[in-house]
């Protein structure tokens, strides 16, 4: 599947919660689901500046592809960075890099975060966009 289609999925899923509180429990849910980090991969090099809660994210390519997995001590961190793994995970660097990630604002998910948290949805996603343009360049 490509991102836009990853985006639309999870915008329709969203669709489906009419209250925030709802659509919480569902990020919630959804953190239960990430792709966890290994223990030995929890350094301080994979940790994401710029989060109010500790993030760590690590990625590796394979056949010139990105993998993500991550981790967060907070339970709606780990969710919102579930979100952004299951759009880019398995995408191709160039892909990543001109990603738009619309769903972010289609599903009004930073404008109902706390001036924090949206910054730490920022420096995630700024993280793995740093994390493809560095394999992009590898490929060159």
């Amino acid at each position: 599947m490509t991102i836009q289609e990853i985006e639309q999925q999870i915008i329709e899923e969203f669709a489906n919660f009419d209250e925030w509180l709802d659509k919480y429990a569902y990020l919630i849910d959804l953190g239960k689901e990430c792709p966890v980090i290994e223990e030995k991969d929890k350094t301080e090099k994979n940790l994401i500046q710029g989060c109010q809660s500790r993030v760590w994210l690590s990625c590796e390519m394979r056949d010139g592809r990105l993998y993500f997995r991550a981790d967060s001590d907070a339970v709606i961190t780990r969710g919102i960075i579930t979100l952004l793994i299951r759009a880019l995970d398995g995408q191709a660097p160039k892909d990543i890099l001109n990603a738009d990630l619309e769903f972010i604002n289609a599903i009004g998910l930073r404008e109902h975060l706390s001036p924090t948290r949206s910054n730490g949805l920022t420096a995630m996603v700024k993280q793995m966009k740093m994390y493809a343009l560095a394999y992009e360049m590898k490929q060159k």
